[in-house]
C-alpha cells in the first residue's frame, strides 16, 4: 500500500471531480492523435492516386480502350502546338533557303508547316489570327547594308512598327501568339547589324506576343561569325528552336530556377528585347539574373528613371552646346527646332522629318482608302479623296499643350517663332517626296487597289493639321501659294491664338479654328495655352475668322465631363465667328500619358455626340445638322446658306477653287471670291440620317479583329 494514496479520500467530491476531468482530457488527447494519424494516411493515399492519374494521362491507354466503333478516339488528347508558320523576307534567296530548311526539319516532328513570303502576307488581316491558332511563328528576315528590310519585308516591318506604337492596338493585341526570330546580317556594318531581326523581335514583344526561343543572329562575315559561317549560325539556332518546339508539343514549360514569387516562376518572365538580346548572350544573362532579380512592380519605375536620366543628359548636353556656341559667336544664327532627342522621338512615332522644323506622316485613312476600306470624315463632309491627301505641317511647334494632344507633347512649344527657318519651296518639295515614298511601300501589298495606288502618287489635298501650329511659320502664305500652284487644295487648322496671322492669311480652301471650350476657365483647363492673354486672343481669332470670305469651320472636340455642358456659351461663340460649318467630334483617346489625365471614360459615345449636336442646333437657328461620319464619331453642322432648296451643298468643287484662287493671285488680290463660289452637292449617303451613316458605299467597311478598345476617330 502506498501511504501517500492511503491518505486520499476517493469518496470526496473534489477528488472525484479531478479524476473525471483527467479521464476526459485523456480521451480528448487520444481522439486528436487518431485524427492526426487519419489525416496523414489519407493525404498519402491521395498523393499516390494523383501520381497514378498523371501517369495514366501521360501514357496512352490500351488500344481497346481507345477504340470507339472501330476508330481511335483522340478527343481527350490536348494539342499544345497545332502547326508552324515560317515567314521569310529575302532578296538574294538566303533567307528563303533557311526557311525551307527549317520547314523540312519541322516536318520530321509530325507538325503541319507553312512557308510564307512576307511580301504576300497581310498582317493587318491575318497576324491577329495567330493569337488563338496555337501555331508557332518563325521569322527569318534579312537586313540590307543600310539597315533596311528587304523589299519583300518592307510592308510587314512598316506595319509592325506603326502597330507597336499605336495605342489602338495596345500591349495585348498579340497576347497568346508565340514566335521566334532569326536575323541575317553582316557585322561589317556594325551600326545596323541585324537591325531588322532585332526590330521585328522588339515590335512583336511590344504587341504582347511571347518569344519561345532567344533571337538568332547569322553573320555573313565568316571571320566574326560565332560559328564560322552564316549557315552554321542558322544550324545552331535551328537546333535550339526544334528542341524548344518539342518541349512545347509536350505542354511543358521552362524549368523553374527556384526563384518563385507569389506562385509565379520569375525565371519564365520574358524580358524586353534589346539590341544585345540574342542567343549568344542569353546564357550568360540568365546566369547573372539568378542573383539579381527585379520585381515586375519595380520595372516601370526603373525604366522611367533610366529614360529620365537619358533625357536630362541630352538636355544638359544641348544646353552646354548652346552656351558654347553663344560664347563663341553672339551673332550666330538661331538654333534649329528639331533637337537630336526630339528627332529620335518623332521618328519613332512615324514622322518623316523635313529640314529643321517640318514633318509629314501618312494618315491611317490614306491607307484605309488605298485598300477600299473607306475614307475619313473629310471625304464624307467635303468630298476629298483620302488616298490623295498629304498630312503635313511646316511648324512642329505649338502655343498650346492640349490635354488630348495625340502626340503626347513631344513637339516643342512657344509663343513666337524663335528658330532657324527653312524655305517653303524646300519644305513642299521634300514633303511631297517623302509622302510619295511612303505610298510606294504599299505597292503590291495585299488588298491595295491598283488604280488608287496610281492616283495616290499624285497629291491633290494637303491637311495642315498634323501637329503643332502651322500658322506660326513666318512664310505660311508663300507655302499656301505654292500648294495652290501645284493644284493641291489646302485645309489649315489653327488653335485660335494668333488673330493677327489669321487676318493676314491668304485664301485657303478651308480654314479651321479649334474651339475646344467655350469659357475662359474650361479653355485654360483643356488647351493649357502658353499666352497669358489667351482668352482675348481666342475671341479675337474668332472675330478674324468672321471676316474671311472663303470656307471657315469651327472644330469642337467633346471631352466628356470637361466641356459637354457649355451649350449656351458655345452658341454665343458661333454668333461671334459666324463659321460656314461646325464639326463636332468626340475626343480620341490617345493612350496613357504623364502629360494628360484623360481616360476612356472621357470619350463620349456616338449617340451622346448626336444628343449634344441636336441641343446645340436648337440654340443656333441659322444652322442645321448636315452630315455624319459614325466611324469617326463626328457630325457636321452647316449654315443654311449651303442648303439650296432641300439639298445640301457641303462638298467642294476643287477644280473651281483652283481657278478662283489663280484669278485672285493674277489680279493681285482684287478678284475676291466666296465659299458659295466653289461648293458642290453632297451625295445622299453622306447626309445625316442616311442608312450608310457616312460610309461611302463604294468601299467595304472593315472591322478590326480582336479589337481591344472601342475607339473612334482619326
Amino acid at each position: 500500500m502506498n501511504p501517500f494514496l492511503d491518505t486520499w479520500d476517493f469518496s470526496s467530491p473534489v477528488i472525484s471531480l479531478w479524476i473525471n476531468r483527467f479521464y476526459i482530457y485523456l480521451g480528448f488527447a487520444f481522439g486528436i492523435s487518431l485524427w492526426i494519424c487519419f489525416q496523414i494516411v489519407l493525404r498519402k493515399q491521395l498523393f499516390i492516386l494523383k501520381g497514378k492519374k498523371s501517369q495514366e494521362n501521360s501514357v496512352p491507354k490500351a488500344t481497346g480502350d481507345l477504340m470507339t466503333n472501330g476508330c481511335i478516339s483522340l478527343q481527350n488528347k490536348e494539342v499544345f502546338v497545332s502547326g508552324v508558320k515560317i515567314f521569310y523576307g529575302s532578296q538574294t534567296g538566303t533567307a528563303k533557303g533557311f526557311a525551307t530548311s527549317l520547314a523540312e526539319a519541322v516536318t520530321s516532328l509530325d507538325l503541319p508547316v507553312a512557308v510564307i513570303n512576307l511580301k504576300e502576307y497581310d498582317p493587318d488581316d491575318q497576324l491577329v489570327e495567330e493569337v488563338t491558332s496555337k501555331n508557332v511563328c518563325a521569322f527569318v528576315v534579312a537586313t540590307y547594308t543600310d539597315g533596311q528590310p528587304t523589299e519583300s519585308a518592307v510592308w510587314f516591318c512598316k506595319w509592325l512598327e506603326e502597330a507597336s506604337s499605336d495605342f489602338r492596338f495596345g500591349k495585348t493585341y498579340l497576347k497568346g501568339m508565340r514566335y521566334a526570330v532569326f536575323g541575317l546580317g553582316n557585322s561589317v556594318y556594325a551600326s545596323h547589324f541585324n537591325k531588322v531581326g532585332k526590330n521585328v523581335d522588339k515590335w512583336l514583344w511590344m504587341l504582347g506576343a511571347h518569344r519561345v526561343v532567344a533571337r538568332g543572329e547569322g553573320d555573313c562575315d565568316v571571320v566574326k561569325s560565332k560559328h564560322g559561317s552564316i549557315e552554321a549560325d542558322f544550324r545552331v539556332w535551328k537546333t535550339k528552336f526544334l528542341a524548344r518546339l518539342q518541349t512545347l508539343q509536350k505542354g511543358e514549360k521552362k524549368p523553374c530556377d527556384g526563384n518563385c514569387k507569389r506562385g509565379q516562376c520569375e525565371s519564365s518572365m520574358e524580358e524586353e528585347p534589346s539590341e544585345s538580346t540574342s542567343e549568344e548572350e542569353s546564357g550568360t544573362e540568365d546566369h547573372q539574373n539568378l542573383n539579381s532579380v527585379v520585381d515586375v512592380e519595380d520595372l516601370g519605375k526603373i525604366m522611367n528613371c533610366v529614360k529620365k536620366e537619358k533625357r536630362e543628359k541630352e538636355e544638359q548636353e544641348e544646353k552646354s552646346s548652346l552656351v558654347r556656341n553663344t560664347v563663341k559667336n553672339e551673332d550666330s544664327e538661331r538654333r534649329t527646332m528639331i533637337t537630336p532627342a526630339l528627332r529620335e522621338a518623332l521618328t519613332k512615332q512615324g514622322y518623316q522629318l523635313i529640314g529643321s522644323h517640318s514633318g509629314v506622316k501618312l494618315c491611317r485613312w490614306t491607307k484605309s482608302m488605298l485598300r477600299g476600306r473607306g475614307g475619313c470624315y473629310k471625304h464624307t463632309f467635303y468630298g476629298i479623296e483620302s488616298h490623295r491627301c498629304m498630312e503635313t505641317t511646316p511648324s512642329l511647334a505649338c502655343a498650346n499643350k492640349c490635354v488630348f494632344c495625340w502626340r503626347h507633347h513631344t513637339n516643342p512649344v512657344g509663343t513666337e517663332w524663335r528658330w532657324k527657318m527653312d524655305q517653303p519651296e524646300m519644305i513642299l518639295k521634300e514633303a511631297i517626296e517623302n509622302h510619295q515614298n511612303m505610298i510606294k511601300q504599299f505597292k503590291g501589298v495585299p488588298g491595295v487597289k491598283e488604280e488608287r495606288f496610281e492616283e495616290a502618287m499624285m497629291v491633290k489635298h494637303c491637311a495642315l493639321s498634323l501637329v503643332g501650329e502651322p500658322i506660326m511659320y513666318p512664310e505660311i502664305n508663300r507655302f499656301l501659294k505654292l500648294l495652290h500652284e501645284c493644284k493641291i487644295s489646302s485645309f489649315l487648322v489653327t488653335n485660335a491664338q494668333f488673330p493677327v496671322e489669321i487676318r493676314n492669311l491668304r485664301p485657303v480652301t478651308q480654314l479651321y479654328v479649334s474651339v475646344d471650350a467655350s469659357t475662359k476657365d474650361s479653355l485654360k483647363k483643356i488647351d493649357r495655352p502658353l499666352f497669358k492673354d489667351f482668352w482675348q486672343r481666342f475671341l479675337n481669332s474668332l472675330k478674324a475668322l468672321a471676316a474671311k470670305q472663303q470656307r471657315t469651320v469651327y472644330r469642337l472636340t467633346l471631352v466628356k465631363a470637361w466641356n459637354v455642358d457649355e451649350l449656351q456659351a458655345y452658341a454665343e461663340l458661333v454668333s461671334l465667328g459666324n463659321p460656314d460649318f461646325i464639326e463636332v467630334k468626340g475626343v480620341t483617346y490617345c493612350g496613357e500619358s504623364s502629360a494628360s489625365s484623360l481616360t476612356m471614360a472621357n470619350v463620349p459615345w456616338h449617340e451622346e455626340v448626336i444628343h449634344f449636336v441636336r441641343e446645340l442646333v436648337d440654340l443656333i437657328p441659322d444652322y442645321e445638322i448636315a452630315c455624319e461620319h459614325e466611324h469617326s464619331n463626328c457630325l457636321l453642322i452647316a449654315h443654311k446658306r449651303f442648303k439650296i432648296g432641300r439639298e445640301w451643298w457641303t462638298w467642294i468643287d476643287y477644280n473651281r477653287f483652283q481657278e478662283l484662287v489663280q484669278g485672285y493671285e493674277d489680279s493681285g488680290g482684287s478678284a475676291t471670291f466666296s465659299a458659295e463660289d466653289y461648293m458642290a452637292k453632297t451625295p445622299h449617303w453622306a447626309l445625316f440620317g442616311a442608312g450608310e451613316r457616312g460610309f461611302d458605299p463604294k468601299d467595304t467597311r472593315y472591322q478590326r479583329k480582336n479589337k481591344s478598345k472601342d475607339i473612334s476617330g482619326c
